[in-house]
C-alpha cells in the first residue's frame, strides 16, 4: 500500500492507495482541489464542510451529465431512492468527519 500526501483547500493529506494508483489519485486530488479553489473565488470563505460538500456535488453533476450524454443512465436515474438517500447520508459522514480533522490540523 503506497503513502501519498495530496492539498485540498490549501491544506496537506496524508493519503494511502494501491501501489501503482498514486499518480491517478494526486490527478483526483487536483481536480478536487481546482473545484474547492474555483468555489472559494466564487462565494468567499465557507466552511470546510459546507466547501467539500458542495465540490462534490459539483463533480457528481459532471459525472451525471457525462454518463448521459453517452446514453447511458445517469447516476440519479440509475439507483433507488433509498440507496441514494443511504449514499448521500454516508458523503455527508465522510465530508463532516474530514471537516472535523481539518479543524483539528
Amino acid at each position: 500500500m503506497a503513502q501519498i500526501s495530496v492539498n485540498i483547500n490549501g491544506k496537506s493529506h496524508q493519503l494511502a492507495c494501491a501501489d501503482g494508483e498514486e499518480e491517478q489519485l494526486k490527478q483526483l486530488a487536483d481536480y478536487v482541489n481546482a473545484k474547492t479553489m474555483a468555489l472559494t473565488d466564487k462565494l468567499g470563505h465557507v466552511s470546510e464542510s459546507k466547501l467539500l460538500l458542495m465540490a462534490s456535488l459539483l463533480i457528481a453533476d459532471e459525472l451525471n451529465e457525462a454518463l448521459e450524454s453517452k446514453g447511458q443512465q445517469g447516476i440519479i436515474n440509475g439507483i433507488s431512492e433509498d440507496d441514494l438517500a443511504g449514499i448521500l447520508n454516508e458523503v455527508a459522514i465522510e465530508v463532516e468527519g474530514i471537516a472535523d480533522q481539518l479543524t483539528k490540523a
